[in-house]
């Protein structure tokens, strides 16, 4: 009779690092990485002991000295007696609301352009494909210089706003005139808008050099916590429709839950504007070489948030293009018969698919604007790229420490922007039963 044995166990071996596929790829991996931090340790003591041959080191201390430079369009307050840091924050901002506006206002232009590219209608058409193949064949410096000399030498002049006694005695209009039930005025200089002001505002306070107003902070959340509402009514009128296959209306809702409280809330704190406008005598004349109050939007900012829009909007437009061609026209022959209409077919039926073909190149459309916005340094911009990697660097002569703030802040805006996008990329993708 024969009893079975245990298997005797192996030994471990060196050999086995590379011939063991159990152990091959964590040797591999392990060799790579030893190899990556001995390319990284010497490109760091080659990059010490050259500077050091120039008398430099690696020294951040500059962000703390006086700036002493000017920067025309700031969201919060800045002199040239600020730091360098501030000076830089002051530019980081500006890259962000240009970002922001102009990722808003491509998405809305590619969107158009790329449903109205696949109309029935020839010009329309023709139309739509002759912006989106002119914008993407021509760089986009061009368009943002272009942009600016439009608005710095076709608008009219500051003194064209102007009514003399003269004019006044013999009936004569001015040159110009301010838009909007002279609320906006478009000149060489600028944009002049009204300002918002607030009788009751909530306070604030600053933290490291940053300022935090209760007021913007009291707005935009409770803004936010509207939308959410809004997409909860929403929700719910999915699942009636779900359960009862009628769907019940839910736009007056909507508007309600993000006008009302948020326009409250204005109330409240007592919103008024300062309007634009120049000062007047008690003859009627108006005085003086500008507009006072009001604020003052410079038309570079303008410029490169229209060129950016249009730039990358005719590539948005083709991504809008593929996703609803990358739907099944069944799906639309589907919907017709069920008597939709056209609209109607487009935004509850071939757009909500077409999201999981449009998503992904939108990301890359994202990141790229962002980092297109230094090309605002051509028209006198100073975003984070004319503060920082421009007149910073050009004082401190510190160059390395200035490209290694802005590759590493441009990675983190671009990151932050691929994670929230994936996100919402993840809620488009078909859910599998």
């Amino acid at each position: 009779m024969t009893s079975a044995t245990e298997a005797p166990k192996a030994t471990f071996r060196l050999g086995m690092l590379i011939y063991d596929t159990r152990y091959r790829s964590i040797t591999i991996q392990v060799i790579a990485l030893v190899l990556l931090a001995v390319v990284l340790w010497w490109l760091r003591d080659n990059l010490v002991t050259n500077l050091a041959d120039k008398g430099k080191d690696i020294n951040f201390s500059f962000l703390w000295t006086r700036a002493g430079y000017d920067i025309d369009q700031q969201l919060i307050s800045y002199t040239n007696d600020d730091t360098h840091s501030r000076a830089l924050f002051i530019g980081l901002l500006n890259t962000l609301v240009v970002a922001f506006f102009g990722c808003i206002l491509a998405t809305i232009i590619g969107v158009f352009a790329g449903v109205l590219r696949l109309s029935k209608n020839w010009i329309v058409a023709r139309l739509m494909t002759v912006y989106v193949e002119v914008f993407r064949n021509v760089p986009l410096l061009l368009w943002i210089i272009l942009a600016y000399t439009v608005f710095t030498e076709v608008m009219p002049q500051v003194n064209d706003f102007k009514v003399t006694q003269a004019m006044i005695d013999s009936g004569t209009p001015a040159a110009a005139s301010m838009l909007f039930d002279n609320t906006v005025a478009i000149s060489n200089r600028g944009t002049s808008v009204p300002y918002p002001l607030l009788t009751h505002p909530l306070g604030g306070f600053e933290f490291l050099g940053i300022p935090f107003n209760f007021s913007f902070i009291a707005v935009v959340g409770l803004f936010v916590a509207s939308i959410f509402a809004a997409l909860g009514v929403n929700r719910r009128a999915k699942v009636v429709q779900e359960a009862t296959g009628i769907r019940p209306a839910t736009w007056w809702k909507n508007l309600a839950l993000i006008v009302l409280p948020t326009s409250l809330l204005f109330y409240a704190m007592g919103l008024h504007w300062d309007v634009p406008h120049f000062n007047i005598d008690e003859n009627g004349v108006w005085k003086g070489f500008n507009f006072v109050g009001g604020i003052s939007v410079a038309h570079n900012f303008t410029a490169l948030v229209i060129a950016l829009s249009l730039y990358t909007g005719a590539y948005i437009a083709e991504a809008v293009r593929a996703g609803i061609m990358a739907v099944s026209r069944g799906q639309s022959e589907a919907a017709a018969a069920l008597g939709l209409r056209q609209g109607r077919i487009m935004s509850l039926v071939v757009l909500p698919q077409a999201l999981r073909v449009i998503v992904p190149p939108l990301i890359s459309q994202y990141l790229n604007l962002t980092k297109n916005t230094t090309l605002g340094i051509a028209v006198g911009y100073l975003d984070l790229k004319g503060t920082l990697g421009g007149i910073t660097m050009n004082q401190t002569g510190r160059e390395l420490e200035c490209m290694l703030l802005m590759m590493m802040i441009y990675l983190i805006l671009s990151l932050l922007i691929s994670a929230v996008m994936n996100v919402y990329n993840a809620t488009t993708k078909l859910k599998e039963r």
